[in-house]
């Protein structure tokens, strides 16, 4: 098989493999016990916590004291601006619970009178679905649209925010279209009006810089070269949301439950490594890039800006093309119609749509991931044969 699904997962680092072996065989103990063993285990979390931190924010300042209730409205710009990579970390069993946690926390503490919203119409299930369930339970959701780069307008950002607004929620790196949103310019058109900002970094984290001015940020391990079933949500100091999980106290009483040394220590690795070959990765990601468009060849359109993009993601179409066919068609190579999450929904793609494609545009388009265990070989024929069977496609329609 050849795998082009990045986006939707990726393959194990092998040095993650054998960091994580120890914890996961004979260094079982439980990280929040007292014993010896126990207490080492809380120690190679508290160093995975540390490397996931420095992915995140590098050599940014560690909160680890009391929470800071003060509404961010009472802070002025340029405090807010001083503080805004002092933080901690927690980790999650997804990025999908980071985000619930961040969104519903986050307005279950607002203070009186912030009730909104503020959101993307391209953001990922995660969170357009957390916020239907808050708008559900009275909260006002606006879901501002992007323009057929799939970037946000800064000035109906601006139009939409008001001094009711509680959250601004956008993506780094979006997951089926790979473009890459102001965040920067996000975080502190919020701030201005004194509501937080959550960023979904899940697919930006080891690929590109995070931008300083959120004031939360989600991340996963699975999504660069990490295990599954671990995510983390990085909290301004401050700004962290209400509890959701209640029970044993652990993660400074924000979220209960035990955590698995092992999924710890492999997200940590994860992010190390990605800090240790961030400039390998990324050379090595516009190579693939040119290799991949060239193999296409010139019959097909990208979706979405080509300029802010992560070079990782490459969302296609082409006239005609029946997408679902396509992926029967050529079973050996893996790679999708978009997001794996909402992949079972049989609903078109919610990004594409809000690109402004057509039904048949959204439904001839695929998004091929590539990335650091991709070869150009394999890249380069699983291109060529995608190109073929589409023509093979025209030619029965014919």
């Amino acid at each position: 098989m050849i795998y082009l699904d990045y986006q939707a997962t990726t393959p194990l680092a092998p040095e993650v493999a054998e960091a994580m072996e120890p914890w996961a065989q004979e260094k079982f103990a439980n990280p929040h016990a007292p014993s010896r063993w126990g207490r080492e285990a809380a120690a190679a979390i508290e160093v995975a916590r540390e490397q996931v931190q420095d992915a995140i924010y590098p050599n940014s300042v560690r909160v680890e004291r009391s929470r800071d209730t003060s509404s961010p409205a009472e802070r002025s710009l340029d405090d807010a601006r001083d503080e805004r990579i002092n933080g901690s970390l927690a980790f999650t069993g997804s990025a999908t619970e980071a985000l619930n946690w961040a969104l519903k926390g986050t307005l279950e503490q607002a203070p009186r009178g912030r009730t909104r919203i503020v959101t993307i119409a391209t953001e990922h299930a995660a969170v357009l679905d957390s916020c239907d369930w808050l708008e559900g339970r009275g909260v006002e959701v606006t879901r501002l649209g992007v323009g057929d780069d799939g970037l946000i307008d800064p000035e109906a950002l601006a139009a939409a925010l008001d001094e009711r607004v509680a959250l601004v929620a956008a993506m780094l790196v979006n997951n089926e279209i790979g473009v890459i949103q102001p965040i920067a310019a996000i975080a502190d058109a919020a701030r201005k009006v004194g509501a937080l900002m959550l960023c979904d970094a899940v697919q930006g984290l080891g690929r590109v810089p995070i931008p300083a001015g959120p004031d939360l940020i989600a991340v996963s391990a699975h999504k660069l070269h990490g295990p599954k079933g671990i995510g983390a949500l990085w909290m301004r100091e401050g700004a962290e949301p209400a509890t959701l999980i209640h029970g044993g106290g652990q993660e400074r009483g924000l979220r209960s439950g035990t955590l698995s040394p092992a999924l710890c220590v492999g997200f940590g690795a994860a992010t190390k490594l990605a800090q240790e070959r961030r400039e390998q990765d990324q050379d090595f990601l516009d190579c693939l890039w040119r290799t991949a468009l060239a193999a296409l060849g010139p019959s097909w359109t990208i979706n979405g800006s080509e300029v802010r993009r992560c070079r990782g993601n490459l969302n296609i179409r082409r006239p005609g093309l029946d997408a679902a066919r396509l992926i029967s068609d050529l079973r050996e190579i893996a790679f999708s119609l978009g997001s794996a999450c909402a992949s079972g929904s049989g609903r078109p793609s919610h990004v594409l749509r809000a690109l402004g494609l057509t039904p048949q545009q959204t439904r001839a388009s695929i998004r091929l991931g590539f990335g650091r265990y991709t070869t150009t070989r394999e890249l380069e024929s699983a291109c060529r044969r995608i190109t073929e069977a589409a023509d093979a496609q025209r030619g029965l329609a014919a």
